[in-house]
């Protein structure tokens, strides 16, 4: 009822001893509060909250127009009704590098279990979107140094993303990959990699824990869980799928309206009622408001 019980201390020890246990940690994205608790019932390791889903979320492109206030507040909401690790997207910090040390503190007082840091030139782009850029390589280092400086809960997964491969090529990706993984670096984010052999190469010249996106429609080939494992990846994200499959049944649902005049043909593809409240917890709060205001001395 109202906030997960284990706190944010225990959750990111949860995430430290996912990331270490061996095991491919699933980590689908969250769109809001709701689909957090849903991802956590259908017993996932941790959600993930993505910078391209909160600014869709707002109406906005995924070109660093959010702030870290509007991330902090989404991050904060998501975090605190599950029992689940959160890593959330800091997009590139927020500014200079003392922007991404207080981004490090804001997010751990946000309560979620780790961020991420990309080294692409501010404002930013998708990542698999043509036409991104990197800054020079002791630019992003000192994005990460400053971070890790800033940590104060040592358990606060700090990761470092590079946009590197898909703008200079695979070598580029694994040499700032080594770099970040020297400033302190926790886990390797290596966005838009291609294919298999690309993780394959990553995986050998790193000893951090990697991270692989399996986002839609872009520039990564879809691997399943089998394949990431045997490819030593630590932590598979799934970014945009929730918001991606939400928003097509609701523009379904509102064009059998328009069309039809009402939804009645669509019941089938609906959460129902007591499914809805079910995930709510309706009846812990019904049975605590009932307490309280039946008391009697």
């Amino acid at each position: 009822m109202l906030h997960a019980a284990p706190s944010a201390a225990q959750k990111r020890s949860a995430f430290r001893a996912g990331l270490n246990s061996g095991t491919l940690q699933r980590f689908p994205g969250a769109f809001n509060p709701l689909s957090a608790k849903l991802i956590e019932r259908r017993g996932f390791e941790g959600v993930y909250i993505s910078g391209a889903v909160l600014s869709a979320d707002l109406g906005l492109p995924d070109i660093g127009l959010t702030t870290l206030t509007e991330v902090a507040g989404r991050s904060q909401q998501i975090a605190r009704v599950t029992a689940l690790p959160a890593l959330v997207d800091a997009d590139t910090g927020f500014g200079e590098p003392m922007n991404a040390a207080r981004t490090v503190q804001v997010l751990e007082d946000a309560g979620v279990a780790g961020m991420h840091l990309e080294d692409q030139v501010n404002p930013k782009r998708c990542g698999h979107l043509d036409g991104k850029d990197v800054v020079d390589r002791d630019v992003a280092v000192r994005r990460i140094t400053a971070a890790v400086a800033a940590r104060r809960d040592p358990d606060f997964v700090i990761a470092a993303r590079t946009d590197a491969a898909a703008v200079h090529g695979i070598d580029d990706a694994i040499d700032r990959a080594k770099a970040y993984a020297d400033a302190g670096a926790d886990l390797i984010f290596p966005e838009a990699m291609r294919n298999p052999a690309d993780f394959d190469r990553l995986r050998a010249a790193v000893d951090v824990p990697i991270l692989a996106n399996m986002t839609e429609f872009g520039k990564s080939e879809l691997l399943n869980v089998k394949t990431l494992e045997s490819l030593g990846v630590n932590i598979v994200i799934y970014p945009v799928t929730l918001l991606r499959l939400a928003m097509h049944a609701a523009e379904t649902g509102l064009n059998a309206i328009a069309e039809h005049g009402t939804q009645a043909g669509f019941l089938d593809s609906m959460q129902h009622r007591r499914d809805l409240y079910d995930l709510l917890d309706y009846e812990s709060y019904s049975t605590f408001d009932e307490n309280v205001f039946t008391f009697r001395i």
